[in-house]
């Protein structure tokens, strides 16, 4: 196992853990957001496993909370460059590698609040950090289609529980006054879903996924029972980004 981020520090006590449990793991300093370091990191990767099977896209930032006309222009464009621009660059990095051995799992992180209508699920002042999500997932379907002949899947999932990031989106409803995504994100925080988000990407890293591609999940579906429904699945719009004609 590899394990990736800027602040190496912070990943070597998951690598005590995951070394524990048998799964020799490796720790490399990487920023996403430069196409250089995320060459490396899959250089690296593959000097001491031969190979990559599974890669997962979690690097993430909030960025700015004020309106869009508000915010600094260089925070905007970071968030977007680390969020988006990082998951694309190590999709690009690792894809020649899982064609040419025939086999990967791709999971993009993105988040729920991609297709919520509400405005406590809008959190209408992260311009920068939904717009990048919602890209993720709509890219998440163009890749997997694009990979199609191969079997090579591409999913995106919504994870949830108490993180950094949630503690800092607290902090940024109370700095707002934004009293639904602070009621939202309290929610999130008590129920605490991370064992349930752990489970959904092992369902996408492992076989019990299946041909399951160009799909986004989140933690609150049901994919417990969803093995046995992916040829329907794969056959209809389900877990898609698809517009809704009134009725």
């Amino acid at each position: 196992m590899a394990l990736a981020a800027r602040t190496v520090s912070e990943l070597q006590e998951t690598a005590r853990l995951t070394e524990v449990l048998g799964a020799p793991t490796c720790v490399i300093g990487t920023d996403v957001a430069e196409s250089t370091q995320v060459d490396a990191m899959v250089r690296h990767t593959l000097e001491r496993f031969s190979t990559m099977h599974i890669l997962v896209n979690n690097a993430a930032m909030l960025g700015p909370v004020e309106s869009l006309w508000e915010t600094d222009i260089a925070s905007w464009l970071q968030t977007i460059q680390v969020n988006l621009i990082g998951t694309y660059l190590c999709c690009r990095a690792v894809l020649p590698v899982m064609l040419a051995q025939g086999y990967g799992k791709i999971i993009n992180v993105t988040s729920g609040a991609r297709v919520r209508g509400s405005a406590a699920f809008m959190r209408r002042h992260q311009t920068a950090y939904f717009a990048s999500k919602a890209a993720i997932t709509q890219r998440t379907e163009l890749l997997a289609h694009q990979v199609s002949h191969q079997p090579i899947q591409v999913n995106a999932m919504s994870p949830g529980g108490h993180t950094r990031m949630t503690e800092g989106l607290l902090e940024q409803a109370q700095a707002i006054g934004e009293t639904d995504l602070l009621a939202v994100t309290q929610q999130v925080i008590a129920t605490d879903p991370r064992e349930r988000s752990a489970a959904l990407a092992v369902f996408l890293a492992s076989d019990a996924s299946g041909i399951l591609s160009g799909r986004a999940l989140s933690y609150a579906d049901d994919f417990d029972t969803l093995s046995s429904r992916i040829q329907g699945i794969m056959a209809s719009d389900a877990y898609t980004l698809r517009r809704v004609e009134e009725t």
